[in-house]
């Protein structure tokens, strides 16, 4: 069983990075969200077997899907964002939520420059302490169909496969979408996946 209350705190503590939601002209929209730096050494000493992987839903507005996996309970979050890597940080921020940790404040508007980015130099990142009357027991967890977790392990060992052989690239392209939401979704990604190996 996970301790959802150690990785709450592994969020919170790490709720110091910045993603630029949208952009228009001279100023972006930026909302606070976790640094994988900082949150990374944290899950580590929680579970060393931690997982993030993230999907892309859309290429363009970039949607990013970030599924987390501590102790074996895993947590998804879904968002939008400026660029690829904004949309992997937003995501993440919205993973957290499920564990009820929420930025300090709503998302701000900054000044934007092309070249540097969005200017949160002067903005706080300090996340005070919850309030108690905030601490809310995490929904339950979607029962596990234990085929589906075959099926997640049996695509993951032919992607470590594709790794080595070099062909890592093209199976990340496969799994744009993730590993399917159905068994014979999950299925098919696996054989697309098969194919390239011994294509």
């Amino acid at each position: 069983m996970a301790e959802p209350h150690r990785v709450r705190d592994a969020l919170r503590a790490s709720m110091t990075a910045w993603a630029t939601l949208t952009v228009r002209d001279d100023q972006a929209r930026v909302t606070l969200a976790p640094d994988l730096d900082v949150l990374a050494p944290q899950l580590d000493a929680i579970d060393p077997g931690w997982s993030l992987t993230w999907a892309c839903d859309h290429p363009a507005p970039p949607i990013v899907r970030a599924r987390l996996s501590v102790l074996g309970a895993a947590r998804e979050g879904l968002a939008t964002a400026h660029t690829l890597q904004d949309a992997k940080l937003a995501a993440l921020a919205d993973l957290a939520r499920s564990y009820g940790v929420t930025p300090t404040s709503d998302p701000i508007w900054v000044e934007y420059d092309p070249e540097d980015g969005a200017n949160t130099s002067e903005l706080e990142t300090d996340t005070p302490a919850p309030r108690p009357a905030a601490e809310r027991p995490l929904p339950p967890q979607p029962p596990r169909d234990p085929q589906m977790e075959k099926a997640r392990r049996h695509i993951e060992d032919l992607l470590e496969q594709l790794k080595v052989a070099g062909r890592g690239g093209e199976a990340a392209r496969i799994l744009m979408r993730g590993y399917g939401e159905t068994l014979e979704e999950s299925r098919a990604i696996y054989k697309d996946l098969h194919a390239l190996l011994k294509g």
